[in-house]
């Protein structure tokens, strides 16, 4: 009988992969904790939480046991014109932990419809004040996702490529470090002079996909100061570093000024159902409020407020700030700093740095994001059982919360092990 793998190859099409150059998937049959197995019986630190998703452990029973009772009592309904206990009682939840000024929650499926649903917002806000605008304000290098809106905001042409004809209009804007605020201020001013420009997104504090690249808290403070002043809709992606992984709740917690509309998925869920939320302040919402029925967000998803999901994140939020968790976040967040400066002189380390259960090692070597040295570096971790996906020459490790310090201090061993191969 043909395994995983090789059945795999017959019908599937993977993301972010080329097919005719990619070696074979690896077949996952099981997970628990901070460990997966393949086929063949070999487990593997999960050292990124799967896209920083499981970040309570794979299969946590007590998030399971929530799904199985919820799924004995209401599966599913859709969510225009029937409202139910879950979805209710999320919001209320949520609405105690995100920034202040949030009041509203919408459902999606994923990051990248929150991401569409927040910038549609943006637009159809400016259109019903009468106040048309037509472009985006977005950080380069950004990722946001790929759906066209997300897409659009989004600044990596690894992605975009093939598709930057079709676009939404973005002007674009270095991100903030302290010593550039100043020179970031102008450009941004440039940019509100010269365009209509309806909404500023970005992703708070840490750019993930950019290779976990960190910027300025007073500076991105500054820009949406900026932007408030001239009623521009801010839009914080928070899809990856929601929930705890940066040492607060969300990375807006680090900002005097707060988003008006905040994206929210991955983590969210615990990585148990594809669920993302939009939320946005009571301003936003208020401008969609008239007698005048096109004046509403005619926006929907199928699967919208799906009651397993709605479950799965409420036993991830209170799972989240439980002492236990508490306590695990704390301890990588010590490990990571202490592998900081133990290794931050290391001759094959251009930098290392690290926020929260966030750690980041960008190598002393030039490559590809996709190229083949990254590669080397992957399937030398995996043959030590430990999964990274390296960035092109950027490693990072966003563990689950409740891997054990034996696991993680295998992860460093591992990345410590492939800077003396370099």
């Amino acid at each position: 009988m043909k395994n995983l793998s090789e059945r795999d190859q017959q019908h599937l099409w993977h993301p972010l992969t080329q097919h005719q150059t990619a070696a074979p998937r690896i077949g996952i049959v099981r997970a628990k904790d901070a460990l997966i197995w393949d086929e063949a019986g070999n487990s593997y630190i999960d050292g990124i939480a799967s896209w920083y998703t499981a970040m309570y452990g794979h299969c946590n029973e007590y998030i399971t046991a929530a799904i199985s009772e919820q799924m004995k009592k209401l599966d599913f309904v859709m969510f225009s014109g029937f409202t139910h206990e879950p979805a209710v009682k999320l919001s209320e939840e949520l609405i105690t932990i995100l920034p202040d000024n949030q009041q509203k929650i919408f459902f999606n499926d994923n990051g990248s419809t929150a991401i569409e649903a927040a910038i549609k917002m943006a637009f159809q806000y400016h259109h019903n004040l009468e106040d048309k605008r037509d472009t985006l304000i977005a950080f380069e290098d950004g990722f946001h996702g790929d759906t066209f809106g997300a897409m659009s905001a989004s600044g990596l042409s690894s992605y975009n490529g093939p598709f930057e004809d079709f676009l939404l209009k973005v002007e674009r804007i270095p991100v903030p470090q302290d010593q550039t605020i100043d020179n970031v201020l102008r450009r941004l001013e440039v940019i509100l002079e010269q365009n209509k420009c309806a909404a500023f997104v970005f992703e708070p504090i840490v750019q993930g996909a950019a290779g976990m690249k960190f910027h300025s808290a007073k500076g991105l403070d500054l820009l949406i100061k900026k932007c408030h002043e001239n009623n521009i809709v801010t839009i914080a992606d928070e899809v990856m570093t929601g929930f705890g992984k940066t040492g607060k709740n969300f990375a807006s917690d680090y900002l005097e000024y707060k988003p008006e509309i905040i994206c929210l998925s991955k983590a969210l869920t615990a990585g148990m159902f594809p669920l993302s939320i939009t939320s946005c302040s009571q301003k936003i919402y208020d401008v969609f409020l008239s007698k005048d029925v096109a004046k509403g967000f005619f926006h929907a998803h199928t699967f919208s407020a799906h009651p397993l999901g709605c479950v799965s994140a409420l036993a991830g939020l209170k799972l989240l700030n439980s002492d236990a968790i508490i306590e695990r976040r704390k301890y990588i967040e010590n490990s990571h700093r202490e592998f900081s400066a133990k290794f931050e002189k290391h001759p094959n380390i251009k930098e290392i740095r690290c926020l929260g259960v966030i750690l980041a090692i960008d190598l002393a070597v030039e490559t590809n994001r996709y190229g083949s040295f990254r590669d080397k570096l992957y399937d030398f971790y995996m043959s030590e059982g430990v999964n990274l996906r390296p960035l092109g020459n950027t490693i990072y490790v966003l563990p689950p919360y409740v891997i054990t310090n034996e696991q993680l201090k295998k992860v460093y061993t591992v990345i410590e092990a492939s800077l003396e191969i370099l």
